[in-house]
């Protein structure tokens, strides 16, 4: 687990916040001990997780793929070939809606903005040293030209939503408070 208390607190707004102007639907799905707090989310979304990543088409079309999601400071990162077909949709729309699914036991759906974080040519982010460190750990350093070849990204929330069936299940990181 990364995150700080501040990632953490912010995380938190925006799960309740989310919820709280989610239908009723949604709500009577997730409720109770369903919905996860920030600290069960972040016990449990460690590593890897695979995310289905929502794009638009020039044409309003939709597009979803799959990518390697990092859960890192209460947010995902992501990355994809620089000339794949979601960084130009990225490029032009970067409005997107997520998804990482664990069978029936795990839900988590985002919707937000991405930030691109190593633009080619451009200045990357702040913290990019710190996250390509992460991502040359987890990928191992030579596993990309990581000027040329690959993008990523951090999706800024501004809609977030955890469903949990049984977070016992899930293990003991689900139980951190």
């Amino acid at each position: 687990m990364r995150e700080t208390p501040d990632d953490l607190r912010r995380l938190q707004a925006l799960l309740d916040a989310s919820l709280a102007r989610s239908t009723a639907h949604l709500r009577s799905i997730i409720s109770g001990e369903r919905a996860l707090t920030a600290g069960q989310l972040t016990g449990v979304l460690t590593g890897m997780c695979t995310l289905a990543l929502s794009t638009v088409t020039a044409t309003g079309e939709p597009r979803i793929s799959g990518v390697d999601g990092h859960f890192l400071h209460g947010r995902w990162h992501f990355g994809t070939a620089r000339t794949a077909a979601k960084a130009r949709h990225l490029a032009a729309r970067p409005a997107v809606s997520a998804a990482h699914l664990r069978g029936e036991d795990l839900g988590v759906f985002t919707h937000g903005t991405v930030e691109t974080l190593n633009p080619h040519g451009g200045k990357p982010a702040a913290d990019w040293p710190e996250l390509l460190a992460h991502f040359r750990d987890f990928y191992g350093a030579d596993a990309f030209d990581w000027d040329h070849d690959v993008v990523y990204y951090r999706l800024h929330p501004h809609w977030m939503a955890a469903f949990a069936a049984d977070p016992a299940a899930l293990g003991s990181a689900a139980h951190q408070a």
